[in-house]
C-alpha cells in the first residue's frame, strides 16, 4: 500500500476518472495505491488497468451496497457521475447520495466530488429568461450535481468540490466540431456572444485532482474550480484556424436558436451556454487557470491541446 493509502476512483475507465488513474500511474513517486471502480471489469480499458497492477473493483453507482463495498478499506475517493449516459438528473442525484453514504460508512478521510453550479440559484424556475426543463431544472446536467453537494456536507464527509470546465475534447466527441459552409469556411457555432468560455483538456482534470489529494487536508471543505484557459469564441476560432490549417469563424447564434437545433441535449446545452453568457464573470471567476496550473504544472492551453488532438476533430 502507498504511504498515503488507497484512492478509490469512480469512473476509472471514463474521461475524468481515467485521467486521474493515468496521472497516478505516471508518477513514479506516487504514494497512493489505486482502486479502479467500474461496472465493466471485462472491458478492454479495465483489463489494461488490471495488467498494470491496478486493483479493479466492480460496482454500479445505482447499487448503494456495491459502492459501499467498493469503498471499504479506501482512504480517499474520486466521485463523479455521467449524466449523458442516461439523461436523468434524479438518477444522478441518487448516485451522488449513494457515494456520499458509502464514504460516510467507510470513514473516508478525503473525497473529491466532481460537481457543477446549481444554476437555479441564479435563474429560479419561475424565471422566464430560459425555459425550465424536466419540470425542475434549468440546466439539468449542472443542477443535479450542484444540488447533490449538500449530500456530502450533510453527512459530514470531508469533501473537496471540484468544478471542471468545458472539455475541449467535446470538439471531437460531442458533435461540436466546426461545420463546413458552402464558401469553404468552417463555422464554430455556440450561443456565447463575446463572453469567455472556460475550457480544459479532459486529461488535465485528473492531474488537478491528484494535486488536491497530494495536498492532504488543505482543500477539504473548499470548492476548487479549474480551467486551462478562458477564451472568447472568436479567439477559439482563430486558434483552430492556425492549428488546423483551415479558416474557422465563430458563428454566433442566440440561445433560442441553439435550443432549436435538432440533436439530443440541445435544450440542456442551450441553457448551459446562456447561463455561461449571462453570468460570465461568476462562471470564469470560480474557474482559476493559475490555481489549476499550481495543482498541475503541465496544464495545457487550447493551442497545446490542438497540437496533440487537432487531427482528431471531425471537420464536416
Amino acid at each position: 500500500m502507498g504511504e498515503q493509502g488507497v484512492i478509490a476512483v469512480v469512473g476509472a475507465t471514463g474521461i475524468q476518472g481515467g485521467s486521474l488513474v493515468k496521472a497516478l500511474l505516471a508518477d513514479a513517486d506516487c504514494r497512493f495505491s489505486i482502486r479502479a471502480i467500474t461496472r465493466k471489469p471485462k472491458s478492454d480499458k479495465a483489463r489494461a488497468l488490471s495488467a498494470l497492477g491496478v486493483d479493479v473493483v466492480v460496482a454500479d453507482l445505482d447499487d448503494k451496497k456495491a459502492i459501499t463495498r467498493a469503498f471499504e478499506g479506501a482512504d480517499c475517493a474520486f466521485c463523479m457521475t455521467n449524466y449523458w449516459e442516461h439523461l436523468s438528473p434524479e438518477r444522478e442525484y441518487c448516485q451522488a447520495g449513494n457515494m456520499a453514504d458509502a464514504a460516510k460508512v467507510n470513514g473516508l478521510r478525503h473525497v473529491i466530488w466532481s460537481t457543477s453550479e446549481d444554476t437555479r440559484e441564479s435563474v429560479p424556475l419561475n424565471d422566464s429568461r430560459m425555459p425550465t426543463l424536466q419540470k425542475h431544472y434549468k440546466v439539468p446536467h449542472f443542477d443535479a450535481k450542484g444540488e447533490a453537494n449538500r449530500l456530502f456536507d450533510d453527512r459530514g464527509v470531508p469533501t473537496t468540490f471540484l468544478n471542471t470546465s468545458f472539455y475541449w475534447d467535446n470538439l471531437i466527441h460531442f458533435g461540436m466540431a466546426p461545420k463546413a459552409r458552402p464558401d469553404g469556411v468552417y463555422a464554430f457555432t455556440v450561443p456565447l456572444g463575446q463572453s469567455r468560455l472556460p475550457g480544459i483538456a479532459a486529461d488535465d482534470i485528473g492531474p488537478c485532482a491528484y494535486g488536491i489529494f497530494k495536498a492532504g487536508g488543505r482543500y477539504i471543505g473548499l470548492t476548487v474550480g479549474i480551467a486551462g484557459e478562458h477564451l472568447t469564441c472568436d479567439e477559439m476560432a482563430l486558434t483552430m484556424s492556425e492549428a488546423l490549417g483551415v479558416t474557422v469563424r465563430y458563428e454566433e447564434v442566440t440561445p433560442e436558436e441553439y435550443r432549436g437545433f435538432d440533436f439530443p441535449g440541445s435544450y440542456d446545452l442551450g441553457n448551459m451556454f446562456q447561463f455561461m453568457r449571462d453570468f460570465n464573470e461568476r462562471v470564469c471567476g470560480i474557474r482559476d487557470v493559475d490555481h489549476a496550473r499550481f495543482l498541475h504544472p503541465g496544464l495545457k492551453s487550447f493551442r497545446d491541446w490542438l497540437a496533440l488532438n487537432g487531427r482528431r476533430i471531425p471537420l464536416g
